[in-house]
C-alpha cells in the first residue's frame, strides 16, 4: 500500500508529512532516515484510529516544500495541495471526530503523570525559546496553540479551559460562520497560507509531536507502567 507523503525540508532537516493519514508525521536528519520511520508511524497511527495497518507500506513522496524555517525544531509553514479542497459535511465531521479525540487522548496522557512538574530532561531552547520539559509545560504549550490557529482562518477562539473545552468551543464558533465548508484558503501570520484543512491536521500533528515527547519523557521520570498511552507510541 502506498503511503503519499510531503516532505518539507531545511538543508539536511525532513519532516515527512503522510498525506491521508491527518497528523501522522516523521522527523530525521535526512529525507531517507524520516522515510525509513513512516511505516511504524503509520501503524501506531491506525491502532490509535482502531483501524488495523496493511502489512506492506511504501512511502512516495508526491509533494516537497523547500522551507527557509528551523524544521529541525519542528517548525513547519507547508500547505497540502489536498489541503485547499473544499468539504463536504460527511468529511469535515470525520476529521472534527479525530481532532477532538486528540485533545481527548492528550488530556488522558496528561492526567495520568504522576507528578506533572517533574521531569527527567535538560534545559533546551529553540527560536521560540525554552523547549517544554515537564507534563505541565508540554500540556500548556499544546493546548494554548487553540487561539492562534484558529486565529489563522478568522475565527476568534481562546485558550479557556481543558484542551478539549477550549477546542471544542473553537469548533462551535467555527460552524456558525458562513461557508466554513468552502476551505477558504487564507494569509495567516508571517504570510503563512492556511486553510480549515491545514488547521485539523495541525491540530492533530501538534498533538502527536508533545503527546511523543510526553509519554517519552514520562516514561524516563516515572518508569513505563506508571504511564498510560493512547496514542500507541512504541
Amino acid at each position: 500500500m502506498i503511503v503519499n507523503c510531503i516532505w518539507e525540508h531545511n538543508n539536511n532537516d525532513t519532516l515527512l508529512y503522510a498525506r491521508d493519514y491527518p497528523g501522522a508525521y516523521t522527523r530525521g536528519e535526512s529525507v531517507e532516515i524520516a522515510l525509513s520511520k513512516m511505516q511504524f508511524e503509520i501503524i501506531s497511527y491506525l491502532k490509535w484510529c482502531n483501524r488495523n495497518a496493511p502489512k506492506n507500506l511504501i512511502p512516495k513522496i508526491v509533494q516537497e516544500k523547500k522551507s527557509e524555517i528551523n524544521i529541525a525544531d519542528a517548525d513547519t509553514d507547508v500547505l497540502f495541495e489536498s489541503e485547499k479542497d473544499s468539504f463536504s459535511i460527511e468529511e469535515y465531521l470525520v476529521l472534527k471526530k479525530l481532532v477532538l479525540k486528540s485533545s481527548k487522548d492528550f488530556l488522558a496522557l496528561y492526567n495520568s503523570i504522576p507528578d506533572k512538574n517533574q521531569s527527567c530532561l535538560p534545559i533546551r531552547q529553540t527560536f521560540y525559546g525554552d523547549v517544554p520539559r515537564t507534563a505541565y509545560e508540554m500540556y500548556e504549550h499544546t493546548k494554548n496553540v487553540n487561539d492562534y490557529y484558529f486565529g489563522e482562518i478568522g475565527i476568534n477562539a481562546d485558550n479557556i479551559g481543558t484542551i478539549i473545552d477550549c477546542r471544542t468551543k473553537g469548533f462551535r464558533l467555527l460552524e456558525s460562520s458562513k461557508g466554513y465548508l468552502d476551505n477558504k484558503i487564507f494569509c495567516g501570520s508571517y504570510n503563512e497560507q492556511w486553510s480549515l484543512r491545514k488547521v485539523m491536521r495541525r491540530f492533530i500533528w501538534h498533538d502527536r509531536i508533545h503527546a511523543k515527547a510526553m509519554y517519552r519523557m514520562a516514561v524516563k521520570t516515572f518508569g513505563e507502567n506508571s504511564i498510560i498511552n493512547p496514542f500507541y507510541f512504541t
